[in-house]
């Protein structure tokens, strides 16, 4: 393969803070830790990963692209997400939607999905 998916990389105020929160909701560890950057992942060779890098400005509009999350249970996982600092987020989804979006604490939205198996199920 030509090209692999390394990292994803978000826009935070508080990169300790964001990087620890995200720590806590995959199990993950800090990697990698500077003033403008730091790296969390499950392992420092299982990619991707996920890096944080200082902005000045705020988030002002819905996320172009969000993580989704495949727990065991889905309502378990929302509400010990919610109680690491993430919270409700209506984007529009409709009430009978099978995943819960949340926010993290800097405002991204990703979402909580139903339990999968596959990529297409």
């Amino acid at each position: 393969m030509a090209v692999s998916f390394y990292s994803i990389v978000v826009d935070t105020h508080d990169l300790p803070s964001l990087a620890r929160f995200w720590c806590q909701v995959l199990d993950w560890q800090l990697l990698f830790e500077a003033e403008d950057e730091i790296v969390i992942g499950a392992d420092k060779s299982a990619c991707p990963g996920i890096t944080f890098v200082p902005v000045p400005e705020g988030k002002t509009v819905k996320n172009r692209l969000h993580i989704d999350l495949a727990p065991d249970d889905l309502d378990t996982e929302v509400e010990r997400i919610i109680g690491l600092g993430a919270r409700r987020a209506d984007i529009g989804q409709q009430p009978d939607v099978s995943w819960v979006v949340l926010e993290d604490p800097e405002g991204n939205e990703f979402c909580v999905l139903t339990p999968k198996n596959s990529l297409i199920d």
